[in-house]
């Protein structure tokens, strides 16, 4: 899954440096993220998130806005409305050379442009913000306070982050002259509201303001515990696993209708990533995730190979006792099979074939609810246990590669 440096102009003429991390085999979507204020594209959090949501399959289009990071352009002849226009200026470069972004985030002030931006960039099927002020006015506040000499004159230097950067009066003006809230009635995509009730840089009050604006369908995800910047990389991986599993339900469905093959009924195709060990499962109309545990070096965003074993064989047996069960009219309110996969010593197991080293076991408790008789339970036990995944995974089993 390799990241494409590359360039475009933005609003201002300045040439945007950007990466657009690929995933593994044909995207499901395009994304295209927008950072904090006076952050980068490599961002911490901007990185984890941006490879995350590739290996789940999207490709992903991060970059600095004019004047920031490696970009081209002064910081001080931008404004939030040349911000947003950096956003569409991006768009159109996916739209031109790929595919237009389907996805929009937003981290923070990129939170409120890709709010705008979405009115421009007809494609977005959803938006997500992470963070995102309610009202630009908010940013201006703060600046007066960093550098109160912007109150009368034309610009003034002003120290965010450790870093020194020349804010213009106009760059105020312009912050001042937008109103998002009113923005957000007009915004006809889904909406995923992200933000932490500890974020001391904007408050939780802006996130309620946000949802309350926007119209159905919108979503809001709380990140306890999270900082502003989402420094802790679980924080950033959580974000993305929400956002990817969130946006598959706009994103998904409507790339698959544009797909010439698709996966094949009776075909399950699962796809690695970059890095890690996640990986995403496709049939012809579902899509999960499978991983390693943390503890194993993996990031946990699904169930590992032998859960999904398991869940298989559980699945299985549930069924087939439910098939049974209405065929017989018998009163099966609920089953509830526990599965669990050790291995143990062929020396131990007096019924098995292998006598020497280890033999695969899979424990299965079931438990069948409802006015049954105990015959009827240990009926239903019986059928459970012939059920079709039982009997592959009992049988002679050939794996053609």
């Amino acid at each position: 899954m390799p990241t494409e440096k590359l360039t475009f102009p933005g609003a201002l003429s300045a040439q945007l440096a950007a990466r657009l991390e690929h995933p593994t085999g044909e995207p499901t979507a395009y994304a295209l993220f927008a950072h904090c204020f006076t952050c980068s594209k490599d961002l911490r959090a901007v990185r984890e998130i941006s490879r995350a949501l590739c290996d789940e399959g999207l490709a992903v289009l991060r970059f600095d806005f004019t004047g920031l990071g490696e970009s081209e352009g002064e910081f001080a002849d931008s404004d939030f409305s040349s911000n947003v226009d950096d956003l569409v200026a991006a768009a159109n470069y996916l739209r031109r050379e790929h595919q237009a972004p389907g996805l929009l985030i937003g981290h923070s002030l990129g939170g409120a442009a890709v709010l705008l931006a979405a009115a421009k960039i007809p494609e977005a099927k959803a938006v997500a913000t992470i963070g995102a002020p309610s009202d630009t006015k908010h940013l201006r506040a703060s600046l007066i306070r960093g550098a109160p000499e912007l109150a009368s004159t034309d610009e003034a230097e002003i120290e965010l982050e450790g870093r020194k950067f020349t804010i213009k009066r106009r760059f105020l003006d312009d912050l001042d002259a937008q109103d998002v809230e009113q923005l957000l009635n007009g915004l006809r995509v889904p909406l995923l509201v992200l933000h932490s009730p500890t974020d001391e840089t904007v408050p939780i009050e802006h996130a309620r303001r946000i949802y309350d604006a926007a119209q159905h369908p919108k979503s809001f995800v709380s990140l306890d515990s999270a900082d502003h910047l989402l420094s802790e990389a679980r924080d950033a991986r959580f974000v993305a696993g929400l956002l990817a599993a969130w946006s598959a339900r706009y994103l998904v469905a409507k790339v698959a209708d544009q797909r010439t093959g698709g996966v094949p009924m009776g075909t399950v195709e699962v796809r690695g990533g970059r890095s890690g060990y996640a990986v995403e499962i496709e049939t012809t109309s579902h899509r999960l995730a499978a991983d390693e545990p943390l503890d194993l070096g993996g990031s946990d965003t699904g169930p590992n190979p032998y859960e999904l074993l398991l869940s298989a064989l559980g699945a299985c047996m549930t069924i087939t006792a439910r098939l049974y069960a209405d065929r017989k009219g018998w009163p099966l309110t609920a089953t509830i099979a526990r599965l669990a996969h050790d291995r143990m010593h062929a020396e131990d197991c007096a019924d098995c074939e292998t006598k020497e080293g280890l033999v695969d076991r899979i424990a299965v408790d079931i438990e069948f609810q409802g006015p049954l008789s105990d015959g009827q339970r240990q009926r239903l036990r019986e059928i459970a246990g012939r059920c079709p995944v039982h009997r592959t995974l009992t049988s002679e089993i050939v794996i053609a590669e």
